[in-house]
């Protein structure tokens, strides 16, 4: 039977973090803690770059997409987390569970090519500054964020179709915290090599094309920084660059060290403290990179800050 014959019966269990109770209050603690600095902070970031009109611009349309994504997939793994940790009820259905697999692909395969899109934006803006209106035009721009929604749509479904066909007739306890792919493989009692070299080969395809994108941008934005005589004058280009290369780092280094190896080689506590980084901590760290290391921002938060002060002093 594959996936879909399940619908009716038992639900899966997601069973993956602890089984001690002191450690999954503190746990749930943390967490919510987390999931509530990331939504004030995405939201935060989303406002700041709506309200202020010198934000504008299309590194901040792209980075106000990547506040959408860490938002939107925080929230597809982070409540249901919680509900494990803080209820009894560890249960999931297959359609929940493959819905919640579905929209997680299709968002972190999103994000890859948006860190991609913002790359290539800095390589514009550094190396061809004088054609940069033209080139990241509002069209174009557009047309970045929907292929890179287009590329993870595309692996989502793949990757569910696949899964989808496989057989489970093993145990229906998942050990992660939440549905994903290497995981949901080692439920099935079916030769699963050809869903999962079609999953290691998507994935991996997603991964290498982004990477080489940013590698090659930041390849040339360094060329042209080094030709850079003043030492203010690299510090400025280098600067605005500094905020993505340490979202980028964090992201592509927990991304491999999960995904680009065989599903025989996961480990259920090596692996999951990467999850745990990728879905929950990272969505949260993201706001923090890209303001506090950020002028612009910061003097975006200052401006409507006092702007809302004078409309009330108006008032």
């Amino acid at each position: 039977m594959n996936a879909w014959n399940h619908t009716n019966e038992a639900d899966l269990m997601l069973v993956g973090l602890t089984d001690s109770k002191e450690i999954q209050l503190v746990l749930s603690v943390l967490f919510l803690l987390i999931y509530m600095l990331t939504v004030l902070g995405n939201i935060g970031m989303i406002l700041i770059i709506h309200l202020d009109v010198q934000l504008h611009t299309p590194m901040y349309f792209f980075l106000t997409q990547l506040s959408f994504l860490d938002l939107s997939y925080s929230t597809v793994i982070t409540p249901k987390t919680l509900q494990n940790l803080l209820t009894s009820i560890k249960s999931i259905s297959f359609i929940g569970c493959f819905t919640q697999l579905y929209f997680f692909v299709l968002l972190a395969a999103a994000e890859c090519f948006i860190l991609s899109s913002m790359a290539y934006d800095r390589y514009v803006a550094i190396c061809n500054p004088l054609h940069y209106p033209v080139i990241m035009s509002p069209r174009r721009s557009y047309a970045l964020i929907t292929g890179s929604y287009m590329i993870g749509a595309m692996d989502s479904s793949v990757t569910v179709f696949c899964l989808s066909t496989l057989n489970f007739c093993h145990s229906k306890v998942i050990h992660h915290f939440f549905c994903d792919t290497f995981p949901i493989l080692a439920l099935s009692c079916s030769d699963t090599y050809a869903a999962e070299a079609t999953i290691f080969i998507l994935a991996g395809s997603t991964l290498l094309l982004s990477l080489i994108t940013i590698s090659s941008s930041y390849i040339s934005i360094l060329s042209t920084i080094l030709k850079i005589n003043s030492s203010s004058g690299k510090h400025k280009a280098f600067s605005t660059c500094a905020s993505h290369l340490i979202g980028v780092t964090v992201f592509y280094g927990t991304m491999i060290f999960t995904y680009l190896k065989p599903s025989k080689s996961y480990s259920l506590g090596k692996d999951q403290v990467a999850s745990v980084f990728y879905t929950i901590v990272i969505p949260m760290l993201n706001p923090l990179i890209y303001s506090l290391r950020n002028k612009e921002v910061k003097s975006a938060v200052m401006r409507v800050v006092k702007k809302r002060e004078c409309t009330q002093k108006l008032k």
